[in-house]
């Protein structure tokens, strides 16, 4: 007797499950084991995993091609610097921006932050002036605006969001009057998986005249970014979250607002000329580039945007999609298990509460059971406030998790609540 014929969704999910295990095998730390279990990690809004071909060319550029950028002609340093500049070419390319000087080379999307902080804000901020941050940001979308309004008694104004995790628009428009100088927006929430319209915000702080930054950390590894498309006027990313070294990070910026900003740093590499009596800056983009640089780190996120442009950021939303609904659906069945952000339009990100167990001791106990989650506020206290709770555990989910991850996921909070009545 013949097998009954596939149903077209699982015929797809037959096909996936094949590219899925080749992808998997790319990633040498999935084959862990924690106490004795399979690693199931789900803590990819931290930092996700570094496949084989990103730490393969670590290693080619540590053995073969190590020395320090743009100061010498000899064979290595010309082999580094290309390499170098190279990933920026990768990276503008990516993410679209016009130019690969408007590709600025940080230590995360913190410095980025800090350093639109500085060279924006400190540079034409005065007295008065206004800046508008949501409910969802991650702190460090906050307290460098802090620091500013502290600093220049500049005031923040915040979006409110609603039960679901989404940002009151209505609200947001009519926060602008005369002195709004700057939006400054997270892309997506890390702590709730909101997917915030940045396209329409952007179009909307550009009818009055404000820029606006974007977030975008948690976006990029999820979603393709078009930053003309968005005609954003920063935006700021981290190579440790996209499959690429810790250390390194983006901020795009259009290339008309960075001229006119002051550099965030003084030494070696943004300078043209130094005298005792006056320096010049060097231009775009080493005018915000002092000092070393993390060159292996810069070729490594070069390398995982090579990784991701082959896998396709299609079909990694896609897929993290359908991991995010299989998820949500099995959690949803569980009694005394809330989500905490249900957004229409979310990333791959699950925050969750189990009643009467606190999130540290339910993400020590899925540690037993080999899952990896984070737990805490993550980094994003305001949005705890919002929702009145101090905590949650947070299931965050990149290309390589798999649904029986999630099955163990579920088993695992099974057992929390098991220990708990």
């Amino acid at each position: 007797m013949s097998s009954p014929a596939l149903s077209r969704q699982e015929e797809r999910a037959v096909i996936r499950s094949v590219d899925l295990q080749r992808l998997r095998a790319d990633f040498p730390i999935l084959r862990l084991k924690v106490n004795g279990k399979p690693l199931a990690y789900l803590d990819n809004g931290a930092s996700s995993q570094m496949p084989q071909p990103v730490m393969d060319r670590l290693t080619r550029y540590q053995t073969q091609e190590h020395s320090n950028i743009h100061r010498a002609v000899h064979y290595l340093s010309e082999t580094a610097t290309a390499a170098y500049e190279g990933a920026r070419a990768k990276i503008q390319k990516f993410i679209n921006a016009r130019e690969s000087r408007e590709v600025i080379y940080t230590r995360g999307t913190t410095d980025a932050v800090n350093l639109v902080m500085h060279g924006f804000g400190r540079a034409f901020l005065k007295e008065g002036d206004e800046i508008i941050i949501s409910q969802l940001e991650h702190h460090s979308n906050i307290v460098p605006w802090q620091m500013l309004r502290d600093e220049k008694g500049i005031k923040l104004q915040v979006i409110p969001c609603n039960d679901a995790g989404e940002l009151l628009i209505d609200t947001y428009e009519r926060l602008f009057n005369a002195r709004t100088k700057l939006v400054s927006i997270t892309h997506v929430s890390n702590a709730l998986g909101t997917v915030n319209p940045v396209k329409q915000m952007i179009a909307m702080a550009h009818g009055q005249g404000v820029p606006v930054l974007v977030d975008g950390a948690q976006a990029v590894p999820h979603l393709a970014i078009d930053v003309q498309d968005l005609d954003c006027d920063f935006y700021c990313f981290s190579g440790h979250k996209m499959f690429a070294p810790t250390g390194i990070g983006i901020l795009y910026g259009k290339a008309a607002l960075l001229e006119k900003m002051q550099p965030y740093q003084g030494g070696g590499d943004m300078i043209l000329s130094v005298t005792f009596d006056k320096t010049t800056y060097n231009a775009l983009p080493y005018k915000f580039e002092a000092g070393t640089p993390p060159i292996a780190a810069a070729i490594g996120l070069g390398a995982a945007v090579d990784y991701l442009n082959e896998v396709g950021m299609d079909n990694i939303a896609a897929w993290e999609h359908e991991l995010l609904a299989y998820a949500t659906g099995q959690l949803e069945a569980l009694p005394g298990v809330r989500i905490i952000g249900t957004a229409a339009d979310k990333a791959a990100v699950l925050s969750f509460t189990i009643a009467g167990v606190h999130p540290h001791d339910v993400g020590t106990i899925l540690n037993e059971d080999g899952v990896a989650v984070r737990t805490g506020h993550h980094c994003a206290q305001p949005v705890m406030q919002r929702f009145g709770i101090p905590a949650t555990a947070r299931a965050s989910f990149a290309l390589y998790n798999t649904f029986e991850e999630i099955d163990q996921l579920v088993a695992g909070i099974r057992r929390v609540q098991k220990m708990f009545t």
